[in-house]
């Protein structure tokens, strides 16, 4: 659930498609910002605060590398990696699947599924940007959602607040766009990790 939650927070640039009847202020900051990452290209952000990692993003790809798991899907097949058991799960995700884990898959699934508005311009470990607040129109474990984001469209602080009261934080330490990604780099490599067990879930 956590890993869920993370992919949700790291693309609170995904979820600026959440665009909807509100906040004209936040309207406009978010759309600004799904603008920003449909052109982005291939994307590498580190990330801390309550979890640690590095993610990788391009198109419906990604590879997410946090928590002593790595995942990768190129877009068909998901691969997840526990490093502790080494043990390898293999993957084809349904449509429903995808969107609990595929950041881009957030852009459709969150389109209309939150209210929002925009609170104001705050500092966030010592980066000032805009920030709002979005909210689920449904009932679901999330209770709320904070993003933080500069000028530029880039996100600063993503925050997750669950309806059991959990918290969950992320910095975004460092952001880059236009980044050479090759589709190789969505897959799993058996080369590099020969003594996993590999689990083939399909």
């Amino acid at each position: 659930m956590k890993k869920i939650f993370l992919l949700v927070l790291l693309m609170g640039v995904a979820l600026c498609q959440a665009v909807a009847q509100q906040d004209a202020k936040a309207e406009n900051i978010l759309s600004k910002m799904a603008d920003s990452y449909r052109k982005a290209g291939g994307i590498s952000l580190t990330f801390g605060g309550t979890q640690q990692g590095k993610l990788l993003l391009k198109g419906n790809k990604f590879c997410l590398e946090s928590g002593g798991i790595k995942t990768w899907f190129d877009g068909k097949t998901q691969w997840s990696y526990v490093e502790q058991n080494e043990e390898v799960n293999v993957s084809s995700p349904t449509p429903e699947e995808i969107q609990s884990v595929n950041p881009y898959a957030l852009l459709t699934a969150y389109k209309k599924g939150f209210n929002y508005r925009y609170v104001g311009e705050k500092t966030r470990q010592g980066k000032r940007g805009h920030e709002i607040i979005l909210t689920p129109k449904t009932s679901q474990d999330i209770k709320s959602i904070t993003l933080n984001v500069k000028e530029n469209s880039s996100p600063v602080y993503i925050a997750i607040q669950l309806q059991n009261g959990e918290k969950q934080e992320f910095q975004i330490s460092s952001y880059r766009t236009g980044v050479n990604l090759p589709d190789a780099v969505f897959r799993f490599d058996k080369s590099k990790y020969p003594e996993a067990e590999i689990i083939d879930l399909r």
